[in-house]
């Protein structure tokens, strides 16, 4: 048996609650960990309220993300064994003790890393890679519009734009998540609370407007993100905070040669997520080694405390990942 968290009904983060479960076994191509430290991520709380069903096959419980040691591998299982230290992309079940997922989703912890700041990476490098660089296409010297700097998503977003030479105009809900995000490499963070983001980017950019907006937000900042981006530009859309529905007008898309564009990371294939996992290592893994980039730390929480982590996540007060730590 082992320790876990589950969604004991649908509602806020009080239904979480701790449970004990069978630990899972690994099967064929699969690796089971001991869990050390697991990210808390807006899907989770999104799974918690009954409005994310996990892909089917996956674990009901919650948790996306973790770092930990190899405790057993499945059959056909070559490059990693029992005690190697990991941290992982996860179908569902980080919130335990002991998560099974593919072989290939996992990925050494890097150099100079704990284990807890290791269990921040996987679910916001996947998705800021297959977004930002592989959909987005962004490249060096573009000029990069990215809303929620400071979450999880937007700090290590920040870090790997700018370090891959892409001029970074974030937003940002107060004047203390606006200077961590200058800190991370932004070279513009706007208080979306004080000032109209689509002007600050028609100025930023010299009146050319944005190459690429990653947006999370949806609602009317779709129809903004239109204004705001010039000729040729992306708009890649991974999830709705404010709704996922706006009335646009196609003419200013046709007229700038918009693309526009999104995508979701957890019900990709096994295969897919294998060649982000790739990517990242071969690309990005070393500028973390590095110590040029690495995970935001906000706070963490005991598995227990579970329920107080969603509470500070959907409060978003929190600058950087929120994790859990077993």
């Amino acid at each position: 048996m082992m320790r876990a968290v589950e969604i004991s009904e649908p509602g806020g983060p009080e239904v979480l609650k701790l449970c004990e479960r069978v630990r899972p076994q690994p099967a064929a191509g699969e690796i089971l960990i001991k869990v050390a430290a697991s990210g808390v991520n807006r899907p989770d709380a999104l799974q918690r309220a009954g409005a994310y069903d996990p892909p089917p096959g996956a674990s009901d419980l919650p948790g996306l993300e973790c770092a930990g040691h190899v405790a057993a591998v499945g059959a056909g299982v070559s490059r990693w064994k029992e005690g190697d230290a990991v941290c992982a992309l996860l179908p569902g079940g980080g919130y335990a003790d002991y998560v099974t997922t593919p072989a290939d989703h996992a990925l050494p912890v890097p150099d100079g890393l704990s284990m807890e700041q290791a269990s921040a990476l996987c679910e916001t490098f996947f998705t800021v890679w297959s977004n930002v660089f592989v959909r987005g296409g962004l490249r060096a010297g573009e000029v990069f519009l990215l809303h929620g700097g400071s979450s999880g998503i937007g700090t290590t977003a920040i870090q790997l734009a700018a370090a891959r030479g892409a001029r970074v105009i974030t937003t940002a809900g107060s004047a203390e998540k606006c200077a961590a995000c200058i800190s991370l490499g932004a070279e513009r963070a706007v208080n979306y609370r004080e000032e109209d983001y689509v002007t600050a980017v028609k100025e930023f950019s010299g009146g050319r407007g944005a190459d690429l907006s990653l947006n999370m937000v949806g609602g009317d900042y779709i129809k903004r993100d239109i204004r705001a981006l010039g000729l040729d530009g992306r708009l890649v859309m991974i999830a709705f905070l404010q709704g996922p529905k706006q009335e646009i007008n196609f003419a200013q898309i046709m007229t700038k040669r918009l693309l526009v564009t999104g995508s979701t990371l957890r019900p990709q294939s096994v295969q897919a997520k294998a060649v982000i996992a790739r990517k990242l290592e071969s690309e990005v893994w070393p500028l973390i080694a590095s110590g040029r980039i690495g995970p935001v730390m906000d706070q963490s929480f005991a598995l227990e405390d579970a329920a107080a982590a969603h509470a500070r996540m959907e409060a978003s007060q929190h600058i950087g990942k929120i994790i859990l730590t077993l």
